[in-house]
């Protein structure tokens, strides 16, 4: 608009009428806002890449085994599940699949977050666009097209991209209105001016540059940038937002409830004390029970010989292995004959055991088995569903930012409240059955808080779709679960700690845009109608037009620096292990 007015009264002036040309000017001007433009779009590319970096991690082809053995490329829109592809080391994996020749290492850091390369063997999954390590594989083709997990997770992104923000409206109206306001304040400018006497060129000048510089570019892109960058930088870290209102509704969480088995706990029975009660120590007493129990296929031997594995004790074979129906089981190791058995067993043969170590074992819900060396009880063991080293890690950065944490299990109150007493909780629910789960956050919410549900997302379904927030964890491959608003790939809790530090980032960058695009007008708007003319201030149309793209480039700057604090936040996050 400004331009126009500009040219067409130089045009008039051209064709006769008295005045001076603005040709020079308006050259200059458009040179400054072309300028502009080509700076703003280079600060909009960069961050709203998200969506060409993750189609870019697919390979083009693949190397697919033929009849035979022999490999031939092929697009990779060509594979069909059963297929099978070779993937060399240092190769993108083209498809999800399974492993089903060979072992390698894998990068997954650009799909899941996950850091460290994790391992492969036959028969474990992989995921189209991760690193190959160094080994080479082969992989059966088990999903393609829209069904891969890149393709769910570009569809995830450009959603989140598209969805309006909230607080995108507010920008939308503030926009409105200032063009409101820069068309009204450039027209009494010119008025104003014509007023106090000074020539048309002048007061025109003044009116070009007050609708210039008050262009709303950076209160538009304010909100679309910031959003762009925290999904795609959300995506990258395997957090993956389905509902973007919930996401923003994230950074007002007060209170995180947890699933426990599998969430918090790992979900498999794990030797969480040795107690000795006769000669031998722990160690011994340990090595002897899983040598017994590697015969056996009960879940608490299975946690009783990794405990052992993972202690670097070597588990010696037993032999005259048998087991004890009900009861346990016996054998022979190291020429001794050694007995891995219940409390019942104790008791139906008269062993009296007592011991306070033991007994406050048992009121924790633990399971205790006893080990018996010829026949005389030499030490005790304690299983649990053991408590995951990621959970304190997870639950101390939330109460770093003021969130209570609370948990939900259909366990027995012991074993709730001895997770809880290990965990710090701020309370927690027992013996709740799944279709109850639901109440339970329905409880919290009535507390007045605003409240966010972590689960599987199967069983935990009602209870997700119920919490202001709901949150499935460790979903892997399995993206569209629609029951959560947020969807986090890693089966890892500290993510959930991620999850509200970036939508408080986010909103933060949010505001900061905002509070900058709407003050830069509030400054410039009065200095490009020359309300300091009498100190000798004044704003060309040319200057105007800079000053116009330098806002709109702080803002795109501003939304980037938002990968940047979100990084380093979660580098500087706590680390227990142990």
């Amino acid at each position: 608009m400004a331009i126009t007015m500009a040219y067409g009264y130089s045009g008039v002036v051209t064709l006769g009428v008295s005045g001076e040309v603005l040709f020079w000017e308006l050259a200059t001007l458009i040179d400054v806002m072309l300028l502009g433009h080509w700076i703003e779009m280079r600060s909009v590319l960069g961050a709203s890449r998200a969506l060409e970096k993750l189609v870019t991690l697919l390979p083009s082809e693949a190397h697919r085994v033929e009849n035979g053995g022999a490999t031939r490329e092929v697009p990779i829109s060509q594979l069909t599940p059963g297929d099978r592809v070779l993937v060399k080391p240092g190769e993108k994996i083209p498809i999800d699949g399974v492993v089903v020749e060979g072992r390698t290492t894998v990068n997954e850091a650009m799909l899941t977050g996950e850091s460290s390369p994790v391992e492969r063997d036959s028969g474990d999954a992989v995921i189209g666009g991760a690193v190959n390590g160094e080994g080479a594989i082969v992989v059966e083709v088990r999903r393609t097209g829209a069904e891969t997990y890149l393709f769910q997770v570009i569809e995830l992104v450009r959603r989140a991209q598209e969805a309006r923000s909230r607080t995108q409206d507010l920008a939308n109206r503030a926009a409105l209105w200032l063009t409101i306001v820069a068309v009204s304040v450039g027209t009494a400018t010119l008025v104003g001016w014509l007023v106090a006497g000074v020539e048309f060129n002048f007061a025109l000048a003044r009116m070009v540059t007050v609708m210039v510089i008050a262009c709303p570019h950076a209160l538009g892109l304010a909100i679309p940038l910031v959003v762009s960058v925290s999904t795609s930088l959300a995506a990258g870290q395997g957090i993956l937002v389905r509902d973007r209102t919930a996401f923003e509704r994230a950074r007002d969480i007060q209170a995180v409830v947890f699933d426990k088995t599998g969430t918090l706990t790992e979900g498999r029975f794990g030797v969480s004390d040795v107690i000795p009660l006769g000669t031998l120590p722990e160690e011994e007493v340990l090595r002897l029970a899983a040598g017994v129990e590697s015969r056996s296929e009960h879940p608490i031997a299975a946690g009783i010989v990794q405990a052992a594995i993972e202690q670097g004790l070597v588990v010696p074979a037993p032999t005259d292995f048998s087991a004890i129906p009900g009861q346990g089981a016996t054998g022979t190791v190291d020429g001794k004959a050694i007995k891995v058995v219940s409390p019942g067993y104790l008791a139906a043969h008269s062993f009296s055991v007592e011991d306070a170590r033991v007994g406050r074992a048992a009121t924790q819900g633990k399971t205790v088995v006893y080990v018996l060396i010829e026949n005389q009880v030499e030490g005790a063991i304690a299983v649990a569903d053991l408590i995951r080293d990621e959970s304190r890690a997870a639950l101390l950065r939330l109460k770093e930012m003021g969130i209570q944490t609370m948990m939900l299990t259909g366990d027995s109150s012991a074993v709730a409240a001895w997770v809880a007493g290990e965990l710090g909780l701020d309370d927690y629910f027992a013996q709740v059955l799944p279709h109850e789960k639901a109440d339970r956050v329905r409880g919290v919410k009535a507390r007045g808080l605003v409240v966010a549900m972590v689960g599987d997302g199967v069983n935990d379904a009602p209870a997700l779709v119920e919490a202001d927030v709901g949150i499935a964890i460790g979903a892997g491959t399995d993206v569209a679960i629609e029951s959560a608003d947020i969807v986090l790939v890693r089966n890892d809790p500290q993510d959930v700690a991620t999850v509200i530090h970036l939508s408080r980032a986010t909103y933060a960058k949010m505001v900061q845009n905002l509070g900058w695009a709407t003050g830069y007008n509030v400054v410039a708007i009065p200095l490009a109608a020359g309300v300091l003319a009498w100190l000798g201030v004044l704003l060309s149309p040319a200057l105007g037009a800079a000053f116009m793209a330098v806002s709109t480039v702080v803002v795109a700057a501003n939304a980037q620096l938002l990968s940047r604090e979100v990084q380093g936040r979660r580098r500087s996050a706590p680390q227990i292990t142990g």
